[in-house]
């Protein structure tokens, strides 16, 4: 991976307090003499005696099942080469760094002083009882490959040298996707592999298994191409030795059709680029620098399909594709190995993912530019959060179908939605949003389609089936930002109202109708049935639409006022009211009301709490609500503390089995230690708060702003409460994904407008 940085700034990063790059974090309280006494002596004596009765009681009661060791000798250390075990170990604690970050893999990193294979393997051997996996890394070969042969026949935890097959699997992807563009038949294509180490073998290995003949793979060593006939030949390259009259990488390169490069840079000239035949996939993976300079090679021939393994040019073959996520499913199962079954399930999975559409936060991780199936993109960017749920479950899945499991998963649903909660990403409530908007779609008008981000969460919304988007606004400029955004939005309907002034004037004529007696004139009408918040708000009054989604670049109140006017609150309710779900480390809160009421009187804020608790009942949660105050319960006087104890009285008249109280500090509602030592006679005892319940619209609305920002939390809205169909507002500088999350949102509502669900 290519990057710019100063030695100091490099020194100075791993040498800041605290050194190095890992920690040992408690996942227990520790902050009592109990809690102490429950971590080590005298509690921890009972899940000892369990796991001694019951060997596999360990995997419940330790980190064992979420823990891999990253073993090295320092033998072999990224470009450096043989560097000793001490000077490896900030590769190593690297390593653990990726598992966690992306797997949320806990690791133990050891660094080995032994060459001896026969040594590192009884030393790693006598560690299995300590961890879930093992991940060796920068072992020299051939040691490396005796070492992992035997650790993976002898022990009963799954055992990867990452050198050798994360490299494989990763470019076995790219092959696949590459001979698909080329057209090529992979049992028939010439492969030419310059290097002959670890993981050149590793990955002709692989592409053996995916299709390619041994007869038609060219591999070369420093002493030139590996024949047959050369004397003392070791075990390793005599099963990729050639018969054929090929000396040198010139003579080799004629007519390839693949070339693989795991050796040194600038090794290939554009002279033997030209050898090679039409559409020539040229891998070349040295770093820093490539077997040739991708720009070279670029201008050289305009029929190349290229990979590197640098960051700064396109399809970068980098491990980190895959060994989080392989170990990730190995461990979920409790694979005892991992066999070429899984190698192969995370190759397919990779391959199949690259072709699937990439999400926006992709895409504006790496520049912003389009990115789409073809030459430029083989494989997935390495920060693509789908990796995670796309391999894991692959791997996981090729286990148990190989029998090499000792548990089994049966709801796979379930899993991804774990795989997401592990690296930090709760989906639960969007991903059920989400399966239910795709068993019926609606038809959803977008009524600023003029912008780039609206196009993007439309193409989203067609590509996961949850809707059917209608695009309102200018014809032309809306068609133009399709095709510069390569966007497949062409069985979408567009409306421009300037070319439908038949509509417009039947519109203009139902609105005057409705707001006649509110002030409005005719003429006025005809005025703003041009603005496309009115015109989308009559679409959906007249039936022609279903859901409406604006807001990206109007304030608030100029967006819901057309909806108001012309479709109105459902029936029964008083006022309409803006929920915003906050997912945090600690869990999903439902802010209310954070968008429309400034000042809500006491019975008002009644209103909001019943819309709000149907909300948080229809996500599956049972509210429990809280009711926001300076306060607690009258220790303070004023307005705020008067009103939200006139609420709560209210409120628990209306519905006696709510679980809620106030007035009470936001602290205090969510922490349950404070609550049951001062407050034991609240509601809000032992079942801290999910639902918050803001006195006034600033607060809430500085609220959640505050969490966003400074707390890290994904704030998933604003919902709209009351409307009498579904319309929901954006915010301005809404995401690709916001957008997209608020669609899901609309389309549920939709589905649910005439039941007591309704949003």
């Amino acid at each position: 991976m290519a990057t710019n940085f100063r030695k100091k700034e490099a020194l100075d990063f791993h040498s800041d307090a605290p050194a190095g790059k890992i920690s040992v974090t408690p996942t227990k309280p520790l902050s009592t003499q109990h809690d102490l006494a429950l971590a080590y002596s005298p509690g921890v004596a009972e899940p000892c005696l369990e796991i001694a009765n019951y060997k596999d009681d360990v995997y419940k009661y330790t980190a064992k099942g979420n823990l891999v060791g990253v073993i090295s000798n320092g033998t072999a250390v990224l470009g450096l080469g043989d560097i000793g075990p001490e000077a490896s170990k900030p590769v190593m604690e690297g390593k653990g760094v990726l598992f966690k970050k992306f797997a949320g893999i806990d690791v133990f990193d050891i660094e080995i002083d032994e060459k001896d294979p026969n040594k590192f393997i009884e030393i790693v051997k006598a560690l299995e009882p300590t961890f879930g996996g093992v991940n060796l890394e920068d072992i020299k070969a051939p040691e490396s490959f005796k070492i992992e042969r035997v650790l993976r026949d002898e022990m009963n935890i799954p055992v990867m040298h990452d050198d050798q097959h994360g490299t494989a699997i990763i470019s076995s992807a790219a092959l696949l996707n590459a001979l698909e563009i080329a057209n090529k038949k992979i049992d028939e294509i010439k492969v030419v592999v310059n290097g002959a180490g670890a993981a050149a073998m590793a990955c002709t290995d692989l592409y053996v298994m995916l299709g390619v003949k041994v007869q038609n793979i060219i591999m070369l060593d420093s002493k030139g191409c590996i024949r047959k006939d050369r004397e003392n030949l070791p075990e390793d390259k005599a099963r990729f030795a050639t018969e054929l009259d090929l000396h040198t990488l010139d003579e080799a390169m004629e007519g390839a059709d693949v070339f693989l490069g795991l050796s040194k840079g600038d090794v290939v000239s554009p002279e033997l680029l030209l050898k090679m035949a039409s559409d020539p996939i040229v891998f070349a993976l040295a770093n820093p620098d490539p077997e040739i300079a991708y720009g070279l090679a670029m201008s050289t021939r305009d029929d190349i399909i290229m990979a590197t393994g640098r960051s700064d040019h396109p399809n970068q073959v980098n491990n980190v594709l895959g060994f989080p996520y392989i170990f990730r499913g190995a461990l979920d199962v409790r694979a005892t190995t991992i066999n070429e079954e899984m190698k192969m399930a995370a190759v397919n999975a990779l391959a199949q993912l690259a072709k699937e559409p990439v999400p926006d936060l992709v895409i504006k991780a790496y520049g912003g530019r389009p990115i789409k199936f073809g030459k430029n993109y083989l494989i997935p960017k390495p920060l693509d959060p789908r990796l995670i749920t796309t391999i894991s479950p692959a791997v996981a899945k090729a286990a148990m179908d190989s029998n090499v499991t000792r548990i089994d998963i049966l709801d796979w649903e379930a899993y991804k939605t774990e795989l997401q909660e592990r690296i930090g990403i709760d989906q639960r409530i969007m991903s059920r949003l989400i399966s239910r908007a795709r068993k019926d779609p609606k038809k959803v008008v977008f009524a600023e389609a003029e912008n780039e981000k609206i196009l993007k969460a439309a193409q989203m919304c067609v590509d996961e089936r949850i809707a059917n988007p209608i695009l309102l606004g200018d014809k032309v400029r809306i068609q133009q930002l399709i095709e510069e955004y390569e966007l497949e939005l062409g069985n979408c309907t567009i409306i421009d109202p300037r070319e439908h002034r038949e509509r417009a004037e039947e519109y203009a004529q139902l609105l005057f109708e409705k707001r006649q007696r509110k002030g409005m004139t005719l003429y006025q009408a005809k005025q703003l049935i041009y603005d496309h918040n009115y015109f989308g708000s009559m679409m959906l009054d007249q039936d022609q639409a279903d859901c409406l989604i604006s807001g990206l670049s109007n304030d608030y109140p100029k967006t819901i006022s057309p909806a108001l006017q012309i479709i109105g609150r459902e029936e029964g309710v008083e006022r309409v009211a803006g929920m915003y779900i906050m997912i945090t480390s600690k869990g999903a809160f439902f802010f209310s009301d954070t968008t429309v009421n400034l000042n809500p009187t006491a019975d008002e804020l009644v209103d909001i709490i019943g819309l709000s608790t149907r909300v948080v009942k229809y996500f599956d949660y049972e509210p429990k609500v809280a009711v926001l105050s300076y306060s607690n319960f009258g220790s303070a006087k004023g307005q705020v503390p008067i009103k939200t104890a006139e609420t709560v009285r209210k409120a628990k008249a209306k519905w006696p089995d709510l679980i809620i109280d106030g007035d009470i500090q936001a602290n205090v509602a969510l922490n349950k230690e404070i609550v049951e030592e001062n407050y034991p006679f609240s509601s809000l005892c032992g079942t801290p708060a999910n639902t918050l319940i803001f006195p006034d619209l600033a607060s809430g609305n500085i609220a959640y702003k505050l969490l966003m920002e400074l707390g890290g939390a994904e704030a998933i809205g604003p919902i709209l409460m009351g409307m009498k169909k579904s319309v929901h507002v954006l915010q301005v500088g809404s995401t690709v994904r916001e957008i997209f999350n608020m669609v899901a949102i609309a389309v549920v509502d939709a589905q649910t407008a005439d039941s007591r669900e309704q949003l």
